[in-house]
C-alpha cells in the first residue's frame, strides 16, 4: 500500500470515528424517536437554512480533511496528527475551521429538525471543543511546531 492510499484510508477511518460520530451518530440517537423521515413534509425557512448550513459545514470539513492530508501530511485525529503546520486555505481565516465546519453542521441539523435536544447538544459540543483546543490541542501544536505556530496564532484567531 502506498503512503498516499494509507493516508486516505486513515483519514476516512478518523472521519467516520470523529466527526461522523459527533455529527451523525449522536444526533441520530438524540432524534431517532422524533423523526419519521429525513425529508420534511414542508420546507420552511429554518428547514432550508438548516440544510444549507449543514452543506456549508460539510464542504468546510471536507476541505480541512483534504488540507490535513495533502499539506499537513497527516490526519484530523490527534493520535495521527499532521507532520506539517497547515496555515493556508481555510486555515488563513481560522485556526480551527474543521471545528467551525462541524459546528455549522450541528447548527444546520438543529434548525432543520427544530430540535431543542440538538441545540443543547451543540452547546455541549462547543464547550468540549473549546476545552480540548485550549487544554490539549494548542499546547501540543506549540510543542510540535514551536515558533511557527506561535507566529501563526498571532495572525489568525482561534475561531474566526
Amino acid at each position: 500500500m502506498t503512503h498516499r492510499s494509507s493516508l486516505f484510508i486513515r483519514n476516512l477511518i478518523f472521519t467516520i470515528l470523529q466527526p461522523g460520530v459527533v455529527v451523525g451518530l449522536i444526533p441520530y440517537l438524540l432524534l431517532r424517536s422524533q423523526i419519521e423521515r429525513i425529508l420534511p413534509d414542508s420546507w420552511k425557512v429554518t428547514t432550508i437554512a438548516g440544510a444549507l448550513l449543514f452543506l456549508v459545514g460539510l464542504v468546510i470539513m471536507i476541505a480541512c480533511i483534504r488540507s490535513f492530508a495533502l499539506q499537513g501530511k497527516g490526519t484530523i485525529s490527534p493520535i495521527d496528527p499532521t507532520r506539517e503546520l497547515v496555515s493556508s486555505g481555510l486555515y488563513r481565516f481560522s485556526r480551527n475551521p474543521m471545528y467551525v465546519g462541524v459546528m455549522l453542521q450541528l447548527i444546520g441539523l438543529a434548525l432543520y429538525f427544530g430540535s431543542n435536544r440538538l441545540w443543547l447538544y451543540l452547546l455541549l459540543v462547543f464547550l468540549a471543543f473549546n476545552l480540548f483546543i485550549v487544554l490539549i490541542e494548542e499546547p501540543r501544536l506549540r510543542r510540535d511546531f514551536g515558533e511557527s505556530y506561535i507566529r501563526y496564532c498571532e495572525k489568525v484567531g482561534r475561531w474566526l
